[in-house]
């Protein structure tokens, strides 16, 4: 199976599936038909289902209840534990940013301070360590509206900044590739577009930084499906719409690290990722309004 072709969530699946399998050995050793144990719990016939099925994950409470209904409450600690390592590797928007954008921010920088080499692909934003405080804001925004969490916009944006203070420590390394669609995605007005591809030029010339830049017209040895972060060799982040997978099965870590490379190769650097930035910043600078106008 070529890197292409595996998706970053097979470990989250096959622990979720663990682990709606031992529940299910659970409630046929307590003698249980599923639409029993349901109805002892006032449940939906279709919610043991699911969760021994591995198509939703429980709560807390749902493993608590589980194992008093069956008698298993010997079972409950190594449950809860299963089920907070499946959380850690499948961590939800609406429960990571329950309590806003902020604290998943602080969270960061204390991932930021372990990492020494931070490598980044991204097809469609631009990382946050590379933000302009403006383009932050619009995409927090985003965050904002679509999972309808406390807005600590203006917070979130001043750590953000701060936590880019490391681009500058020579003890770290920074590898980022960018494509070029990212350069041109309207994800903000074109004027703070062009501020954000300014910075950009300017960071690449930042001595532990390297920035690529993957042009339309280079042929890919590997398909770009979605954005993913290493963190040294032992962690791989990927952000869905709905979740922020970690990673950190070996062999995930060695599939991304080869990923990377394969998409590494192919990016123009220096003057050349400059030309590409450039040239996007050509095609969106006649789009705005000359002064005085």
């Amino acid at each position: 199976m070529t890197p292409s072709r595996v998706s970053g969530s097979t470990s989250v699946d096959e622990a979720r599936n663990a682990l709606g399998k031992r529940l299910r050995e659970l409630r046929s050793s307590a003698g249980l038909t599923g639409k029993q144990l349901a109805e002892s719990l006032s449940w939906p016939a279709s919610k043991v289902s699911k969760l021994e099925n591995g198509r939703q994950t429980p709560t807390d409470q749902d493993i608590l209840a589980w194992t008093r209904a069956t008698s298993s409450e010997g079972e409950k600690e190594a449950l809860l534990a299963s089920l907070h390592t499946l959380e850690v590797q499948h961590a939800e928007w609406r429960r990571v940013l329950k309590a806003g954008l902020l604290p998943h921010q602080i969270e960061l920088s204390e991932t930021d301070q372990r990492t020494k080499l931070y490598r980044s692909f991204e097809p469609a934003v631009v990382p946050g360590l590379l933000q302009t405080p403006e383009y932050a804001r619009a995409l927090f925004s985003q965050v904002v509206a679509v999972h309808k969490v406390p807005n600590d916009i203006n917070e979130a944006v001043r750590k953000r900044m701060q936590r880019q203070e490391m681009l500058y420590r020579p003890d770290k390394r920074f590898h980022f590739v960018l494509t070029e669609a990212t350069l041109r995605y309207r994800l903000c007005s074109l004027d703070i577009m062009l501020g954000q591809l300014d910075r950009l030029i300017s960071l690449s010339s930042l001595r532990n930084v390297r920035l690529g830049v993957i042009g339309h017209e280079t042929q890919y040895v590997v398909d770009p499906r979605h954005g993913f972060m290493l963190y040294n060799s032992d962690l791989v982040r990927v952000e869905t719409y709905s979740a922020e997978l970690n990673l950190r099965q070996p062999h995930e870590i060695e599939l991304y690290s080869s990923t990377f490379e394969r998409l590494a190769v192919v990016a123009s650097y220096g003057g050349a990722a400059r030309a590409i930035i450039n040239r996007a910043i050509g095609d969106l600078a006649p789009e705005t309004p000359e002064d005085g106008e």
